[in-house]
């Protein structure tokens, strides 16, 4: 069914879902006693970040330590810069705790004491030793993460950081210029795409009008824009992987965003990363506009014929998407089909096909917390990592459940132990979930781009729910005297009929 965009309560549970992160419990943070306070615990079992990478090679594992350790643990320094997967893992995280300004003004702090950046003159060599690795660091930072940019006091610390090296070397101010260069590039763009286009609800009357009358259709419908099962899927696709990328990871943690119980030093600057989900929310929008769209398609036609060939060319463009490896918009395909204005139809659906469309029921059915689909969806995942071209690379998760499995983990287990150590475990396996969304989400979309189709699936006109009600009642008369009081309660207030 659709979902609702509301971070935090947003998402109902599956049936029988659980996370699946066993949080520490209470006398596991004994590391603390032993290191002293702030030492962070250690595990010998390597977690692995973004991409299947190890979170470190060699020492153990962090899984827990203070926030000033892990802060610590990412500034680099002449003979030390921190693993790749750690970096993304702290970044994404580290905003629960610490607002992106205040922690690169923390990172350049540090970094101006280790290697007396702030005495005159500079030890030349020792720069040059550490001045590619923080390029380094804020080069990642930006690429992964530039909406966090977007606030002038990240710039200006950036630009103090590369100030106090480059003149140990005038390579470094080559380097801002094209971190800049880029970093503006990105920033532009997403500028550009703003935000998603409402979506637009018809006028349930006039559509009506035009569909339910013995004269021929004025308007247009999916199967006189596409009727070819494949051509539709690859375009559903084009608008998936679109969507994909425009959302930023630090999304997935700015969407639950909590007050931290245990730090009382908390700024307001925490309770605006909230609203900073507008392409996670625009994504989740577009999932229910597929949904009433499919319905909306099912329950226009006035013969019962055209109904059903309608909803057999959705199961074959559903069956499609499947084989694509586009699990979002076959949810929400099947979602569509779902809702109960079209599946009381039952005439209809004697009238269709419908043998592939419970196969692909079965695939996505919510048993087992949703075992089929993410038997499959692990199926699609090893198959992009050893596939030879971006037709085989297509992943593209059910995007709500995704969403749910991170609320869940972050529901199930704290930010924080309490002995005050940041519960860093989590945030590796937050990271690990994150990571596999961003590799799907790089991905190019290989088929070609069909404008009209396009354009007709974001700007069709959708019946809003008693819009539904009121078509599926039209097409097929109520069976009992509640549908027949609410078909006619609609066709008064709909219509304007009694």
């Amino acid at each position: 069914m659709p979902q609702t965009a509301c971070p935090g309560t947003m998402f109902n549970t599956p049936s029988g879902f659980s996370p699946h992160l066993a949080c520490a419990e209470p006398g596991e943070e004994e590391g603390e006693e032993e290191g002293g306070p702030g030492a962070p615990v250690l595990q010998s079992d390597h977690p692995r970040g973004p991409g299947g990478a190890c979170l470190a090679e060699g020492p153990p594992c962090i899984t827990s330590a203070s926030l000033d350790t892990l802060i610590q643990n990412l500034v680099p320094t002449a003979d030390y810069y921190p693993e790749k997967a750690y970096v993304f893992t702290f970044l994404l995280s580290a905003r629960l705790f610490i607002s992106p300004p205040e922690l690169l003004a923390r990172v350049c702090e540090l970094c101006i004491k280790q290697q007396q950046l702030d005495q005159s003159p500079l030890d030349a060599v020792k720069v040059r030793k550490f001045g590619p690795k923080i390029l380094q660091l804020l080069r990642e930072w930006t690429e992964t993460f530039p909406l966090d940019f977007r606030e002038e006091k990240m710039v200006s610390h950036l630009k103090d950081m590369v100030h106090r090296i480059a003149p140990c070397d005038e390579a470094y101010w080559k380097s801002l210029n094209q971190l800049l260069q880029t970093l503006g590039q990105k920033l532009a763009l997403v500028s550009q795409q703003g935000e998603a286009s409402v979506v637009k609800v018809s006028s349930i009357s006039d559509k009506l009008a035009a569909f339910k009358t013995k004269s021929p259709p004025i308007q247009k419908d999916m199967l006189s824009i596409c009727n070819d099962p494949y051509t539709l899927a690859q375009q559903l696709t084009h608008v998936e992987l679109e969507h994909l990328g425009h959302i930023g990871p630090e999304e997935f943690v700015q969407a639950f965003v909590q007050k931290d119980p245990l730090d009382v030093t908390q700024q307001p600057c925490f309770s605006d990363q909230k609203k900073k989900t507008t392409n996670l929310e625009a994504y989740v929008r577009w999932f229910n506009r597929l949904c009433y769209l499919v319905a909306t398609e099912i329950c226009m036609p006035a013969k019962k014929k055209q109904r059903a060939q309608v909803i057999e060319f959705f199961i074959d463009v559903a069956r499609e998407c499947f084989n694509i490896g586009n699990f979002n918009s076959l949810m929400a395909i099947i979602s569509g089909m779902n809702m109960s204005p079209v599946s009381r139809l039952k005439k209809t659906w004697s009238k269709a096909k419908t043998a592939k469309f419970f196969i692909l029921e079965h695939q996505m059915d919510p048993t087992g917390n949703f075992y089929n689909y993410r038997t499959a969806l692990r199926g699609a995942a090893h198959r992009s990592q050893t596939a030879n071209s971006n037709r085989e690379r297509i992943v593209i998760p059910f995007f709500s459940l995704l969403i749910k499995d991170i609320y869940f983990l972050n529901e199930g287990c704290a930010n924080r132990l309490p002995n005050g150590h940041v519960n860093f475990e989590k945030f590796v396996e937050l990271a690990r979930q994150v990571g596999e969304f961003m590799t799907w989400k790089q991905v190019e979309c290989p088929f070609e781009q069909d404008r009209t189709i396009l354009h007709y699936l974001h700007t069709a006109p959708i019946f809003s729910e008693d819009g539904l009600y009121l078509a599926s009642y039209e097409s097929e008369s109520p069976e009992n005297q509640v549908e027949k009081d609410r078909w006619k309660a609609l066709r008064s207030n709909v219509l304007g009929k009694t």
